[in-house]
């Protein structure tokens, strides 16, 4: 049996990035995607020592068990251990989850694999049986798309609708806080950048705002001409289209911050892919929030701090 090391190698790299990617959205870490690609890199090394020396301390429960702890740490490093435990079971979970879908699939089609360690071998002859092969090259990603969209899906189900929370945008180098509303009836998002749109109003965009320029953007709004935004916004405006209470079509001013937080469950959130909808007037009549939410913002923003 011949078993060409490079192709297992790049396979399980790919897995273990993937796997990785899975574990950094689940626990809403910010790490660059350059570290965990450095960290599926690690994790792929077990394989040639698996081949090479499969009697070695890695191949035993309790090296795998350690090595998975390197792994996060080349990952994700360390800044608690509450958060690295955390990390450490999601990575566990991930993976199970991500297997059990492979081996159930694998189970109904019938096709034979092996796996050696935490790496899958589907070599049989040169590079392996080809439809092993091909199974895990299209069946792993479809596996890893319908956990996310099922997980994500979870997610949204226990976001805390109607829930007041305090709010930190930053434009322009200037940053202020308000009382924001998420609210599961704002459904705005942009057609062409898919970023969600908040609405804030007047009385909070006023701290950017002078009263000319804010005149001039309501003007802009009724004509949709861009020519008359205020200079130096031009380049952080959109036009976003929606339907009105009324049912009529029309446009939204909207504005590219340069960053969101969002105090939620006791958790600080950051995300910059979203979109600002100007409100001229008031959301609240009563003043208790001067921010419209979109729950899309609690599920795609990231643990700022720990």
């Amino acid at each position: 049996m011949e078993i060409y090391l490079d192709a297992v190698w790049v396979l399980n790299l790919l897995l273990d990035f993937m796997i990785l990617l899975l574990t950094q959205w689940i626990t809403k870490d910010n790490t660059k995607r350059l570290r965990v690609a450095f960290g599926a890199f690690v994790a792929s090394i077990i394989v040639p020592l698996t081949i090479y020396f499969p009697d070695s301390f890695l191949t035993s429960p309790l090296g795998k068990g350690l090595y998975s702890f390197i792994i996060i740490w080349c990952a994700f490093g360390f800044k608690n251990t509450r958060q690295y435990i955390k990390r450490i079971l999601s990575f566990y979970f991930i993976t199970f989850t991500l297997g059990g879908g492979l081996i159930a699939s694998h189970f109904l089609l019938g096709q034979q694999f092996n796996t050696t360690g935490n790496a899958m071998l589907t070599f049989k002859t040169g590079y392996g049986d080809q439809i092993s092969w091909i199974f895990v090259a299209i069946g792993f990603p479809i596996i890893w798309w319908f956990t996310k969209s099922r997980m994500d899906r979870q997610e949204g189900e226990k976001i805390h609708y109607d829930q007041l929370c305090e709010v930190t945008i930053q434009m322009k180098g200037k940053r202020f806080s308000t009382t924001g509303y998420i609210d599961s009836g704002n459904q705005l998002v942009d057609p062409l950048s898919q970023r969600p749109v908040i609405i804030c109003d007047q009385s909070f965009l006023a701290n950017w705002f002078s009263k000319t320029e804010w005149s001039l953007l309501e003007g802009a709004q009724e004509t949709l001409d861009f020519e008359a935004v205020p200079e130096g916004w031009q380049g952080k405006m959109h036009i976003v289209p929606y339907q009105g209470v009324d049912g009529n079509r029309t446009f939204m001013i909207a504005i590219k911050p340069e960053s969101l937080l969002l105090h939620y469950n006791n958790t600080e959130l950051s995300t910059n892919k979203l979109l600002i909808g100007l409100q001229f007037g008031d959301l609240a009549t009563d003043g208790s929030y001067h921010c419209l939410l979109h729950p899309k913002i609690v599920k795609q923003s990231v643990i700022s701090s720990a």
